[in-house]
């Protein structure tokens, strides 16, 4: 499809306007086409050409809007850092239709409503980290929202010093937060409230139209999809550093990149964030986080269903999660089924991992092609004594187990890479002098993060000293 056939709808404009601000995208200035991204065109059938058109660039920048378009901006609520806040929304954010079940949505285009004292842009380094990150993601199978395609622009931008504004063209099948319903809840606005939960079955949990009892059966799933999403994350070493209730997806999406990061060395308490003084979003609080913001969203849930059955169903995060990680982790290490004693060797190697200062990925990759000689494994530890202990205890749990399977298995578990801080920034570094073949390198790598790509070896090592666990801040 050409993108002057293109075609939107609005599904979400159907809702009470008070959940929505209409805003027209405020395009910047001499915009130019960073990298896009031909299977999220191929999903919206949008042709490959396309996306070398001028067009293209003029859609992501706002100053095309396909048939059918009415941009808008989506209100929300939000707990952030444990403290409400009654009405917050997409401050750079700018939706500018739905194709299918995708909905397309311009980040750093212009003020909205809820830009507060903001001015509605992104610069290059946070949509860079945005662009790439969501692709890794989908491609280590866990849920996300995705990009079509970034551009840069000479527009000036000033943070903490004068940047470039960029835009990146994010696609979702929802956009809407468990701040959203915390917003017309704590307004009174319950018939709203009923309407959005119609919304939210329709376009993510349509296997509830027409049940017995259609909102509590969906907190029951947004229980269980919080919890798997939770256990994902873990499982890779993902910290995504601002768990408010208003960056929590309802569909269980990863939303909302901002100062993420994957581990460097294993690291319980690691913090991503630098605003997180007291480590509420650390890599190890993310399960209890996520559990937190879930009784969050049963309060706003509770004028549509009872909270003694929704907490029926919350009373079982903790196991659901349990079981999810433990499943995760199995494929991680290679075993079959679950054995006595089984989460206590999980446990125990992250303990070890701590201890030894070691790489959490590139332990677990160098595990995968482990058949007894230690050396490799070893090397990449302070000292022996911790990791020999622990790997008599796996070998005498995988003795049963075929090699060539559990290989296979824990291969395509385990990454080689994944998109560290400090290769971003070197993406960062080189776009914003012009060089965009960083971003190219890494768009590979997040595309197929479990294949060799010899040409890449250096980026599949343990992180530089001088470049481990630095934090971001939420404009990142």
């Amino acid at each position: 499809m050409k993108l002057n056939e293109l075609k939107v709808t609005n599904p979400y404009l159907a809702l009470d306007p008070e959940c929505y601000d209409k805003v027209s995208p405020d395009p910047l200035k001499n915009p130019h086409l960073i990298h896009a991204n031909k299977d999220v065109a191929d999903t919206l059938n949008i042709d490959e050409d396309e996306l070398r058109t001028e067009n293209f660039v003029k859609l992501l920048n706002g100053e095309y809007q396909p048939e059918g378009s009415d941009t808008f901006s989506m209100c929300y609520a939000g707990h952030q850092f444990g403290y409400f806040v009654p009405r917050l929304g997409d401050g750079r954010a700018i939706n500018i239709g739905t194709i299918d079940k995708f909905h397309l949505q311009l980040k750093g285009a212009g003020m909205t409503e809820y830009s507060r004292n903001g001015d509605g842009r992104a610069v290059l380094r946070s949509s860079i980290r945005e662009y790439l990150m969501s692709e890794a993601m989908n491609s280590l199978g866990i849920p996300t929202t995705l990009c079509l395609g970034l551009i840069g622009s000479e527009h000036n931008v000033r943070r903490e010093k004068v940047e470039t504004g960029a835009i990146v063209c994010r696609v979702s099948t929802s956009w809407v937060r468990f701040g959203t319903f915390e917003y017309y809840a704590s307004q009174g606005m319950f018939k709203e409230l009923e309407a959005l939960a119609d919304y939210v079955i329709e376009e993510s949990f349509p296997h509830h139209i027409g049940r017995n009892d259609p909102y509590t059966m969906l907190f029951n799933d947004v229980v269980v999809i919080t919890a798997r999403l939770m256990a994902q994350w873990m499982s890779v070493g993902f910290n995504h550093g601002v768990m408010n209730t208003d960056n929590m997806s309802i569909a269980g999406l990863t939303i909302d990149y901002g100062p993420y990061a994957f581990l460097d060395d294993f690291r319980h308490e690691h913090i991503c964030n630098h605003t997180d003084v007291h480590g509420r979003y650390s890599y190890t609080n993310q399960p209890a986080v996520a559990k937190w913001n879930l009784q969050a969203l049963m309060k706003a849930f509770s004028p549509l269903t009872t909270i003694e059955k929704m907490e029926k169903s919350l009373v079982m995060y903790d196991k659901i999660y349990l079981r999810y990680l433990h499943y995760y982790m199995c494929k991680k290490l290679g075993l079959e089924g679950t054995v006595e004693g089984d989460p206590e060797l999980i446990d125990d190697m992250y303990d070890m991992l701590e201890i030894l200062h070691v790489d959490y990925t590139l332990f677990m990759r160098t595990l995968s092609h482990y058949e007894g000689d230690r050396k490799a494994l070893l090397a990449s530890g302070l000292y022996q004594e911790p990791m020999n202990e622990w790997l008599d205890r796996y070998d005498e749990r995988i003795k049963d187990i075929d090699k060539t399977e559990r290989k296979k298995q824990m291969l395509a578990a385990n990454p080689k890479y994944v998109l560290k801080n400090y290769m971003l920034q070197e993406a960062i570094d080189a776009a914003e002098k012009g060089d965009f073949s960083v971003v190219d390198n890494l768009f590979k790598i997040a595309k197929n993060p479990f294949d060799e790509h010899k040409e890449f070896e250096r980026w599949a090592g343990a992180t530089p000293g001088e470049f481990k666990n630095r934090k971001l801040s939420c404009s990142s």
